[in-house]
């Protein structure tokens, strides 16, 4: 089997971690055996057609990833991969639901899993009859990942999808990440703030327009090129990063400015009602806590990591910061499974998401495909894509 293999071994990732070299623990490898599947009822192979790249991904192959979250990832092979569409040894196209909890693991539920969120499975990190040591598909070369020409998943992690275009149906799994975050706000005011139009952005602020058509949406992004992307997801306008983003709203919706000693940003008053920051750095952050009114909500959708925040305004004014991971059973959505409404949005033309895959790159163009992925805007590039099976025709 052909498949991009990380070898995540302590001097390769030391070293990675210095050069910001990718080709030090990513190999492209013609020798892989397929992944064999679990002795458990329901496992079936998947082929993909398409897989996407993710940030964490790119964090993953440049070592940046949270030394902290490593206690759940304890593979030293990796197959990445985790946003796939692909077809089964059936020949049934489906979508896939990466994570791997308790009921796939063979235990018995554990108190995250039984309360119905096994996006944060408490034994994440034990493979029980999977061998997966990790939270999800694409982390561990045990059950595989999306950038190899085979993978192993669960029939109950898997969405059939019909003959929904390849282009739409690879954004399934950031689409879903994104509705998990955007239903972390129940709706309290009518101004949202997303932070970073990259994929996940986009699709956060898509699905905000969908279930608040009324509401009005403020894109914060750099330079031009995010700008058409976020108005066509649904945004009102996009702003560039930085102080003007209070002058600006302020002007917009009538706030008032209030300006702190020995601050670049100043604060607005009567501010927004939920910022969603898909960046996470720590400017980002400081800049949402600026612009959010007294109780609003802060939704973490970037990456994690370790950033110099000054709190004192979460204290101040009351406000809630709510992280988001994963997806699953959603109770905003009556306990349906936020995959399963992804695809039906995907499935209607109407939903703005044409355009995002903007990159499709063979296995064998790897690194070209990260570098594109990593560079973002400066590339041209919304999603990047890698076709690990060039046999299977993408679905137009």
């Amino acid at each position: 089997m052909r498949a991009v293999v990380t070898d995540l071994s302590v001097p390769r990732y030391l070293l990675t971690a210095a050069t910001r070299r990718p080709g030090l623990l990513l190999s492209l490898r013609d020798d892989l055996p397929e992944p064999t599947p679990p002795a458990a009822p329901g496992w079936v192979r998947v082929r993909p057609e398409l897989a996407g790249i993710c940030g964490s991904d790119v964090g993953v192959a440049r070592a940046k990833s949270s030394l902290v979250l490593s206690a759940f990832y304890t593979a030293r092979h990796q197959i990445l991969g985790h946003e796939i569409v692909g077809v089964t040894d059936e020949g049934e196209r489906v979508v896939v639901d990466p994570i791997v909890s308790c009921v796939h693991r063979g235990f018995p539920l554990c108190r995250s899993c039984a309360d119905g969120f096994p996006y944060v499975c408490e034994r994440f990190d034990e493979p029980g009859v999977t061998g997966c040591r990790a939270p999800s598909l694409g982390f561990d070369a045990t059950l595989g990942g999306g950038w190899g020409e085979s993978l192993i998943a669960h029939e109950s992690q898997l969405h059939p999808i019909g003959d929904l275009p390849s282009h739409r149906a690879v954004l399934a799994e950031p689409a879903s990440i994104a509705l998990h975050a955007a239903l972390h706000w129940k709706r309290r005011g009518d101004r949202a703030v997303v932070i970073g139009p990259g994929p996940i952005g986009l699709l956060v602020i898509a699905a905000l327009r969908r279930l608040h058509p009324s509401l009005d949406i403020t894109a914060i992004g750099p330079g031009a090129f995010s700008a058409p992307y976020a108005s066509k997801a649904g945004a009102d306008r996009t702003l560039p990063p930085g102080p003007g983003v209070v002058e600006t709203l302020a002007t917009l919706h009538g706030g008032r400015v209030i300006r702190p000693r020995l601050t670049k940003i100043p604060l607005l008053e009567q501010g927004v009602d939920v910022v969603l920051d898909c960046v996470g750095l720590a400017s980002t952050i400081d800049l949402a806590l600026h612009v959010l009114r007294p109780t609003g909500l802060l939704v973490l959708v970037g990456a994690a990591g370790k950033q110099p925040v000054d709190w004192s305004l979460v204290w101040n004014r009351q406000l809630t910061v709510q992280g988001t991971v994963n997806f699953g059973p959603e109770p905003a959505l009556g306990g349906r499974h936020t995959m399963t409404q992804a695809v039906e949005w995907l499935s209607d033309p109407s939903h703005p998401v044409d355009d995002l895959v903007t990159h499709v790159y063979g296995l064998p163009e790897w690194r070209t495909a990260l570098t594109t992925a990593a560079a973002g805007p400066r590339a041209s590039a919304v999603k990047v894509t890698l076709r690990p099976n060039p046999g299977l025709p993408l679905i137009t």
